[in-house]
């Protein structure tokens, strides 16, 4: 199982550019598989634009891949949003994982007068329309000219619960799918990484794993959702689990943005 990163500022206020700008490229030194980017708008905490933010990672990074998870394609025009991602994977040179959904917090909606309601219709339409720009067809007189480098864009991974009509779109229409552990419980992981698979899906991600490890370690039942808040020897164990239920990558969240951290954060899984 590949052991990815997403780096929180929640609660830094001290927090610069240039610091954030250093985790990304200490994800890459110290180890990490992959680099992920989270997508909100006024939840109380600031969080880069993922496609920005993934921006910046690529020209701080040589190797390591860069992700979203997950990008609300519904807040954004499809046209306009089409070309930022193509250019994103440009600058990423083929290392860009594209996670993407239909959103579930409607306050992010609300904040560009987006209709919550046809949001997963509308993530049904954009799909198809981003994917003939990529490949340099023309759409409604729009053609993004990509570069060979950069033709036909980036993997697409779906990004939603164990629901029962997503997954099987991710599996047999898309390169991945991901579940976020630590809103969903470990039976609800097993169950829906189970029909993933049956469904003849590829790579599963589970993301958004919170990290503490200086809390009291204890067991996980299927019913507790999936977090690293314990100590580093339960955290490896987890980690083991998760991997055991069928995942290809996990993603942790750190918000100590230092190389000793971070180091300790890629040590639990080898």
């Amino acid at each position: 199982m590949r052991l990815g990163v997403s780096i929180s500022l929640a609660g830094d206020e001290a927090a610069g550019g240039k610091d954030y700008v250093t985790g990304l490229g200490l994800a890459e030194r110290t180890g990490f598989d992959s680099l992920w980017f989270f997508d909100s708008l006024g939840r109380g905490s600031f969080r880069p634009d993922p496609l920005s933010a993934m921006s910046a990672a690529a020209a701080v990074t040589e190797r390591i891949e860069i992700g979203s998870c997950i990008l609300q394609v519904p807040l954004r025009h499809p046209m306009e949003l089409a070309h930022r991602i193509l250019s994103a994977h440009f600058l990423s040179e083929g290392r860009l994982l594209l996670g993407v959904g239909a959103g579930s917090t409607e306050t992010d909606f609300a904040a560009v007068e987006a209709d919550f309601q046809s949001r997963f219709r509308t993530l049904v339409e954009a799909l198809p329309i981003m994917q003939s720009l990529w490949r340099g067809e023309t759409v409604r007189n729009v053609n993004l000219t990509p570069l060979p480098s950069a033709r036909g864009g980036p993997p697409i991974l779906i990004g939603s619960w164990a629901g029962s009509r997503w997954i099987p779109i991710a599996a047999k229409r898309y390169d991945g799918w991901i579940a976020s552990a630590h809103f969903t419980n470990i039976a609800t992981l097993k169950e829906g990484v189970a029909r993933y698979r049956g469904e003849g899906g590829g790579r599963a991600i589970a993301t958004n794993i919170p990290v503490d490890l200086t809390v009291d370690s204890t067991t996980l039942s299927d019913d507790d959702h999936f977090d690293l808040r314990c100590e580093p020897e339960e955290a490896a164990v987890r980690l083991a689990k998760l991997a055991e239920i069928g995942f290809d990558d996990a993603v942790v969240t750190v918000s100590t943005i230092t190389e000793e951290h971070m180091a300790a954060v890629r040590a639990l899984y080898p």
